[in-house]
């Protein structure tokens, strides 16, 4: 079979999370997103946020929960030196391995088919940056304890972010405002930016610095991400939810480098 046929089969393998992400740049030769039904996120007005905000070059990247692996591939287009990947979906892995192998960059990526494990970080493993990309809200459903009440899984959000900071430089956040992607379950009582903002900051406020925050907005030319302000601050439920969801580039306070490669 085609490396094609190969790629396309598996990334239309359908599960809970498939067609989120486009294909990336350095595979569209191989598969094209004409050729596939992609539910996009908007990953390419998000990269460009991430990449005008911190250098990749050189990096050592973690992508969390890096669904069909988008932003690792990007990474490495963007000249990191190295990703760690971890999906606990196996289609999504196996889409990412395969990939890899297309492209002959299988010594440049490590998958870890398996969910992270924020409790357990590896102490001796440490990174430049880290994608952490509308994965924490899942905790209870598609990781984690299943009967965590929402106040705990609140708590637990912010410890594991907290079990990050000194294991990157710098972290990339993105969190959804329902529970479990549950839209009668809210994480915030009116499911507002600015209640996010306020929890993230308050309840990290000694492990992270808060180098930007990203908010969606809608011109003639399409989406993109501005620096949070007074008036895109406030709720715009014609962008949808996901538009809704802020970008934070957080600044680790307890990041050393000893030891890096």
């Amino acid at each position: 079979m085609k490396n094609e046929s190969i790629l396309k089969n598996i990334y239309q393998n359908t599960s809970k999370h498939s067609n989120y992400q486009i294909i990336p740049s350095n595979l569209e030769k191989f598969l094209n997103n004409a050729d596939i039904e992609v539910r996009s996120r908007h990953e390419k007005e998000r990269l460009k946020y991430f990449l005008d905000n911190i250098k990749i070059e050189s990096k050592n990247i973690l992508d969390i929960g890096g669904n069909t692996g988008y932003f690792t591939f990007e990474s490495l287009c963007s000249g990191a030196k190295h990703v760690d990947y971890y999906e606990g979906n196996k289609i999504h892995a196996r889409f990412v391995k395969e990939a890899l192998k297309v492209l002959q960059l299988k010594e440049k990526v490590d998958v870890y088919e398996d969910y992270f494990l924020f409790d357990k970080v590896k102490s001796e493993k440490i990174y430049d940056v880290v994608f952490l990309l509308n994965v924490l809200h899942h905790i209870g459903d598609d990781y984690g304890d299943a009967l965590l009440s929402k106040e705990k899984a609140l708590q637990s959000i912010l410890d594991s972010l907290k079990n990050l900071a000194d294991k990157t430089d710098f972290l990339v956040l993105q969190l959804g405002f329902n529970w479990k992607g549950n839209s009668m379950l809210p994480l915030f009582k009116d499911g507002t930016k600015k209640e996010m903002i306020n929890f993230l900051q308050d309840g990290i406020k000694d492990y992270f610095d808060v180098v930007s925050i990203g908010i969606a907005e809608k011109d003639e030319l399409g989406i993109i991400y501005n620096p949070v302000d007074e008036c895109n601050i406030e709720r715009n439920d014609a962008l949808g939810e996901f538009l809704n969801r802020p970008i934070f580039i957080l600044k680790s306070q307890l990041f050393k480098t000893d030891g890096m490669d």
